[in-house]
């Protein structure tokens, strides 16, 4: 059984091996080696049960003797060394300021925003202003002023993201929504402002979507409206056209073929062509949809169909930039990967 006497020898053994260590994993084994789990200092600790209570008192104040004056001689020796292994790291690791630096590629927009922004420049050209609007929006101006009914499919959770709020409409679906178009801009503009409108509206959706080469829960459009005396299917026709042109060059053509939304009539979707087949039968490519503002859409906005009239668009962004650019998968867009994003 180890005594007072013992843990003192045993105390000048461990300072001689602390301050004989070269370095810090020769301090660490020292520390181990007498004050680990199987270390003399365990064992001696472990008789503490076997004594009676006037030798645990004697035995115990040895036992913290002993760790005090390791202690000490471990951290001073520890500082030491520690000190000198800085030192020795910044001797080798110590920068040439002489060399010249590391030529670093200049920064560029993401390739949406540089889509975006060639066609929100095209349109301004044309004489349009840029309108933007919040990207939670309420129902009422993202559905009922779109002559959206309250039944209509794209209302329900299956299409469309809701926000928990506290207001519900009557089918008990929350009133606040991430909007699923930029369209509730156009509102927010005719709600504010008399005619004449020209506005482009850029901006983020969101729709439940499952993600896959060509679809995503978000996306980028680009939304326009013109409201005025007058204005025709032949203005709308002529618009699209010179966007066409400045997007995809100027020997592009459209076409429109008719088609249906709730917010405008009549309805078209354009196709731009895009090439000849081996035939020499035009290539056509949708590239957005469009038409004129429905009656009911003027008349919840505070416009008097009788005395005005409009047309409005919505292009996709990522749409034109796969077309673009030649783009194949949807989601290349969103990975960041610097490989692609380099590209262009």
């Amino acid at each position: 059984m180890a005594d007072t006497a013992d843990l003192t020898l045993l105390l000048i053994d461990a300072v001689a091996a602390v301050e004989a260590a070269a370095d810090l994993e020769a301090l660490e084994e020292a520390r181990v080696q007498f004050t680990g789990r199987k270390s003399p200092l365990a064992a001696a600790q472990g008789i503490m049960g076997k004594l009676d209570a006037e030798q645990r008192k004697i035995h115990g104040q040895a036992l913290n003797g002993f760790k005090q004056g390791f202690q000490a001689a471990f951290d001073a020796r520890h500082d030491v060394l520690a000190a000198a292994a800085l030192r020795a790291r910044l001797e080798t690791e110590r920068l040439d300021l002489t060399l010249p630096p590391r030529r670093m590629g200049p920064g560029r927009l993401h390739l949406l925003t540089q889509v975006e922004e060639a066609i929100v420049d095209a349109f301004v050209g044309l004489g349009f202003r840029v309108a933007e609007g919040p990207e939670a929006e309420s129902s009422a101006l993202a559905f009922d002023a779109m002559n959206i009914p309250p039944d209509h499919p794209a209302r329900q959770q299956m299409d469309t993201i809701y926000i928990d709020a506290p207001e519900v409409d009557e089918f008990g679906l929350p009133k606040v929504v991430l909007r699923p178009h930029t369209s509730p801009v156009q509102a927010r503009v005719m709600l504010s402002q008399p005619a004449p409108i020209a506005v482009v509206v850029p901006g983020r959706v969101y729709r439940n979507d499952a993600v896959d080469a060509t679809h995503s829960p978000y996306f980028t459009q680009v939304e326009g409206l013109v409201v005025g005396d007058g204005v025709t299917m032949a203005d709308l026709r002529g618009t699209l056209l010179a966007f066409s042109r400045a997007m995809f060059g100027d020997d592009r053509e459209i076409r429109m073929r008719p088609s249906f939304f709730p917010f405008t009539e009549p309805s078209a979707e354009v196709d731009v062509s895009w090439g000849e087949f081996a035939g020499g039968a035009t290539r056509w490519l949708e590239i957005l949809g469009s038409g004129m503002v429905d009656p009911d859409v003027l008349r919840w906005c505070g416009h008097d169909p009788e005395k005005v009239s409009g047309f409005a668009f919505g292009v996709g962004v990522e749409r034109v930039a796969m077309i673009r650019h030649g783009v194949e998968d949807i989601r290349d867009f969103f990975s960041g990967d610097a490989r692609f994003l380099s590209r262009f």
